[in-house]
This record gives structure tokens, C-alpha cells and sequence, in this order.
């Protein structure tokens, strides 16, 4: 591209979207890339504060802001993921396919990232995202880049996506209240429908409920009937702190189930257990492993706690480690803001 006077423009091609802004009223793209400049354009031009402007003449090896766009833009589009149109102003964006959890390819950004003259920006993996929501924006910061800048960020990405939706796919979940309070029926259980509340937002149906009280065993035989009723998930709710009579965390571990942690960093939720059953209820190993959640009292009557932050990659069946949990830590403390905005918040960022 070249630059020449705006006067001197009539007849020439822009090469990049101009951008008027009208305070108070409007932000947006007054010509488009493309557009032949007219007699009559001059003066909006120059109202605009454009006395120069770029026109098309690109040599050869350099790529205009659109097309680089495109090509960012394919780094991201992994599975569930769906480009936002055509780029605008040089950005293009990408949204949400379907429901499901975001998955961000950390590594595989901060490498594209690092790349001088590009960008990719996205939201926080690790949560839920519907239909249609934006995921991420990219571009590149010149109106033109060399080829090699792109070639580049390709090959920080390598043969693997930025970002994926992953969809829900678990259906049916146990949720076994605990407590000798509840099973007497001298309090009522309060816990159970939150937790249908909760799930239902991620497709999940509650299929099998008790209240076994507080004595190991009744848990664990609780536990092994919800597996034998063929539930996806099982939640075990209250009993998860370190008084001798909480037992619900050694149920848990006693009826099979895989510890990944007990305890979290996050604030309110750090007695969340999470494990799983690697074999069915018939003793044979499973295709996808059941996780199993003991879920801390917070849950019931927080709006926010480290229940949400999980339950968007365990209901798409993406396994959790321990460094997940380590990863928490930071932007793991619930300011307890009043009212609730999570997840539009910085709970869990």
C-alpha cells in the first residue's frame, strides 16, 4: 500500500476500514476496505481527521489485516467453535457452536501470543459458554504483515487448536445427602435441590437420591446403589470437614474411588473432594471413568463456590488432576460481592 493525500484520493482503493466516531452516538466503520473513494467522500475523510490515507499497492510477501485475520482466526477454530463473520476494522471473532465447557490451549495462545505483530485474545477456559457467545477476537496490529509474521504464529501453533467447546455429556447423577440430621428427619434437606438446580443448567437430571446419615457405611452403601443405577456423576453432599463424626470423605475413598484432592484453593469451597470410579459397579474398568464430588456445605447456600468453577469441565467429561486444582489458587477468593454477579466476576479468573 502507499500513502498519498486525502485530496488527491478520488478514484484509489482503501485498503482498510476507516473507523468514525460520533460522540456520544456511534463508533464504527464509515468506508470499508475496498471502497473507491468519490469527490463527495473528501470532506467526510477530513472530517474524520484522515488528511493522509493508505490506498492498495501491495508488494509482494505482505498480507492485508483481513486475510491475516482469516488465518489467526483458523488457529483458533478447534471443535464447537464457529467464525464470527467476516473481519471488521481488521478483527475477526470467533463464537460458541453449542453449548459446553471452553477449552483454552494455554500453552499453544501464549506461544502465538509471544509472536510481535499478532494477537489472540479469548476468554477464560475452564468455564461453561452457550451457544453463540463470543469466545475470542483476533488480528493482526499493522494494516499489513509480512508473510513470515503469520508463518510464524502457524508454527507456534503447530498441528493443534487454540481453542474447543467441549459439549456436555453427562446425564444422570446421584446426589446422596448426608447427615444424621436428615436422615432422622429432624431438619429437612436443603441440599438436594440445589444441587438438581445446579446441574440442570448443564443437562444433567438427578436420577437417584438418599439420605443415608452419618455412619460410613450407610454412605458407602448409598454410593454403590447410585453406581449401580448406572448415574454418570455422584455428588455427596455435606460431612466434608475434619470433625471426627464427618465421614464422607473416607466413604468416599472406602467405596473405590480414585482421590485426585481433597482440598481446594479457593475460598468458599476448600473442602471440596474430587475423585473417581475408574471401574463400574460390576468391577470392570470403564470406558469413562464416574467422577465422584463430596461437596462442602458452602455449596448450599453460596451462589458462587468452587462447585461452579468445576462443574462445567465435569459435566463435559473433562478429566480434573491436581495441578488443575493447584491452578485455582489464583483468582480463587470470592470477593462475596452484593449482588452476585458470577460468572461475570472475577471469581475463578
Amino acid at each position: 500500500m502507499k500513502l498519498i493525500r486525502t485530496e488527491d484520493a478520488v478514484g484509489q482503493v482503501l485498503c482498510q476500514d476507516m473507523t468514525q466516531i460520533i460522540p456520544g452516538k456511534s463508533k464504527g466503520p464509515r468506508f470499508k476496505k475496498g471502497h473507491v473513494v468519490t469527490e463527495e467522500d473528501i470532506s467526510v475523510l477530513l472530517s474524520m481527521g484522515k488528511v493522509n490515507l493508505y490506498v492498495w499497492e501491495l508488494e509482494q510477501g505482505m498480507v492485508h489485516e483481513n486475510d491475516a485475520a482469516h488465518r489467526l482466526a483458523a488457529l483458533c477454530l478447534g471443535p464447537g467453535t464457529v467464525a464470527a463473520g467476516e473481519p471488521s476494522e481488521g478483527k475477526i471473532g470467533i463464537n460458541a457452536a453449542h453449548d459446553g465447557c471452553l477449552i483454552v490451549n494455554t500453552e499453544k495462545l501464549n506461544a502465538v501470543n509471544a509472536t510481535d505483530e499478532v494477537m489472540v485474545a479469548t476468554r477464560k477456559g475452564g468455564f461453561g459458554v452457550r451457544a453463540g457467545e463470543a469466545l475470542a477476537g483476533t488480528r493482526v496490529i499493522p494494516l499489513v504483515v509480512r508473510e513470515e509474521v503469520l508463518e510464524e504464529a502457524e508454527r507456534a501453533a503447530g498441528d493443534e487448536f487454540l481453542l474447543e467447546v467441549r459439549p456436555y455429556v453427562l446425564r444422570r447423577a446421584a446426589v446422596i445427602a448426608t447427615g444424621s440430621e436428615v436422615a432422622s428427619g429432624l431438619i429437612e434437606d436443603a441440599f438436594t435441590p440445589v444441587m438438581v438446580q445446579k446441574l440442570a443448567a448443564y443437562g444433567i437430571e438427578v436420577t437417584y437420591t438418599a439420605t443415608p446419615g452419618d455412619e460410613m457405611g450407610a454412605v458407602v452403601a448409598a454410593i454403590d446403589e447410585a453406581r449401580a443405577a448406572g448415574v454418570d456423576l455422584v455428588l455427596c453432599t455435606g460431612g466434608m470437614s475434619v470433625d471426627p463424626d464427618d465421614n464422607t470423605p473416607g466413604a468416599i475413598k472406602r467405596a473405590g474411588a480414585r482421590i485426585v484432592t481433597y482440598g481446594s484453593p479457593v475460598l468458599p469451597g476448600a473442602m471440596l473432594l474430587v475423585g473417581y470410579f475408574d471401574e463400574g459397579a460390576d468391577g470392570e474398568k470403564s470406558e469413562r471413568p464416574v467422577p465422584v464430588l463430596g461437596v462442602p456445605g458452602c455449596a448450599m447456600y453460596n451462589k458462587a463456590t468452587v462447585l461452579d468453577l468445576v462443574l462445567p469441565r465435569v459435566a463435559a467429561g473433562v478429566p480434573l488432576s491436581k495441578r488443575d486444582f493447584v491452578l485455582m489458587g489464583e483468582g480463587g477468593l470470592c470477593l462475596g460481592c452484593k449482588p452476585c454477579t458470577f460468572p461475570v466476576c472475577p471469581f475463578g479468573k
